[in-house]
């Protein structure tokens, strides 16, 4: 029996034919793929700009692509982290990022603690200011420069230096030989006085008893009335020493009393038990320092500005201090050296604080303006560069916001720019969020 051949054995030749060209268009895929795998993973802002029917048209290279992609996405592994903090591409971490440097946080809290009060902005008077430099003296009107009006010799002294004395009281006692002559004449007056008296009352009555003449009535009523006039001449002397009637008693006609004139302090002392004075030496000095005068030079062009009964302020140099007082006197003359006025203010003194020979300042309005948009002096800080600038609330805290200042004085500070009116603004405690803003600018730095 014999077979006719078929074609069944020519099939597996064309299969094997298939599969090696597979197997060789595989292997340049390969190839080619493993090429093409560097340039694509450097590229990687170009494969994501593609859409996914573009970038990957062929299901099978899906591996290799996906695998590149992969890596992109590790690069970028903080887009996906920070994507609500937006992180700046600078690459900081989340916490710098959202980090404001010029915000001052700050809770209500921490605001009661360091002081810091809020107020608006709005239209204010600033007052010019004229500052003069002036010195605290003696009010001489309540200044006496003691003299004993007698000659003599200081038997006592009961006053001291720096001792409050009180009017009338005893400041020393001298020995006055003009004083024993006055006293003795009073007592000669005196004697001769009562004589008169009783001899006018004799004749009086004789001649109302027609036993003698008229004459003799009328001559010793005379005498009556000039010894009159002789003690009161006598006492009115001893009173214009300030010796008086009864100064002797107990301590013989010689004896004088120096006494305060009024109540104040010795500030000066020129006596010495045993010393000899005459009747215009200066013994004591005495002052009432419960009232003083600031005293001050003035220019010409300042003269204007200072007007008696204007108001002014007093402050010391040396320490922190000041007073309120008027414009007692502004001088009529110009001085031909100095070219300038003397002024002064009279200034209540009743602690003493103010004492004869303190340097101060005085402070006198010199004119008032109208500002249309002002802040309080105190709000205003200086930052680098000498630049203003006043602390605003914005949400979370404060910000140190730049502003353009005019006219000043201590209370008020004019502002040109910057802020609006009725903008809120820390009037108070300022001076603690620069303290904040340059520390935190310190740390920012290093």
């Amino acid at each position: 029996m014999s077979h006719t051949p078929s074609s069944t054995p020519r099939a597996p030749r064309r299969t094997y034919a298939a599969i090696a060209a597979i197997l060789v268009l595989g292997a340049l895929a390969a190839a080619l793929i493993l090429r093409s795998g560097p340039q694509s993973a450097g590229k990687t802002e170009e494969a994501h700009g593609h859409s996914e029917a573009e970038g990957h048209a062929d299901g099978e290279h899906h591996g290799s692509v996906a695998s590149a992609a992969h890596g992109h996405d590790k690069e970028h592994a903080d887009d996906e982290h920070h994507e609500d903090g937006k992180a700046p591409a600078s690459g900081k971490p989340a916490s710098q990022a959202g980090h404001d440097e010029g915000l001052i946080a700050m809770d209500a809290q921490r605001m009661q603690t360091a002081g810091i009060k809020l107020a608006e902005a709005g239209p204010a008077t600033v007052r010019s200011m004229l500052q003069l430099p002036g010195e605290i003296r003696f009010n001489e009107d309540r200044t006496a420069h003691v003299v004993p009006r007698v000659a003599g010799v200081a038997e006592s002294v009961a006053a001291n230096l720096g001792q409050n004395v009180k009017k009338g009281q005893l400041l020393a006692v001298l020995s006055s030989a003009a004083i024993s002559e006055q006293r003795s004449e009073l007592l000669a007056a005196g004697k001769r006085l009562a004589l008169a008296r009783t001899t006018y009352t004799r004749e009086k009555q004789l001649w109302e008893e027609k036993v003698s003449a008229e004459q003799d009535y009328l001559q010793a009523q005379q005498v009556l009335r000039e010894a009159e006039i002789a003690v009161s001449n006598a006492q009115q002397k001893l009173a214009a020493n300030g010796a008086g009637v009864g100064a002797g008693s107990g301590g013989g006609l010689n004896r004088f009393e120096l006494r305060a004139p009024f109540d104040g302090v010795v500030v000066e002392k020129h006596l010495a038990v045993g010393e000899a004075v005459q009747e215009t030496t200066q013994v004591f000095t005495i002052s009432d320092l419960r009232s003083v005068w600031a005293e001050m030079r003035v220019a010409a062009s300042d003269l204007p500005a200072v007007r008696v009964g204007e108001k002014a302020t007093v402050r010391a140099t040396a320490f922190d201090s000041s007073a309120t007082g008027e414009v007692a006197y502004v001088g009529a003359l110009i001085g031909q050296e100095t070219r300038t006025a003397s002024a002064r203010i009279t200034l209540p003194n009743p602690e003493g604080v103010w004492r004869p020979g303190l340097f101060v300042n005085v402070e006198i309005t010199a004119s008032s303006q109208q500002a249309a948009l002002a802040v309080a002096s105190s709000a205003i800080q200086r930052m680098d560069k000498q630049q203003a600038v006043v602390f605003v609330p914005v949400p979370g805290g404060f910000r140190a916001q730049p502003v353009s200042v005019g006219r000043a004085d201590a209370q008020t500070t004019e502002v040109l720019e910057g802020l609006k009116p009725g903008q809120p603004y820390v009037a108070e405690g300022s001076f603690v969020l620069k303290a904040e803003l340059g520390k935190a600018s310190a740390e920012h730095t290093h």
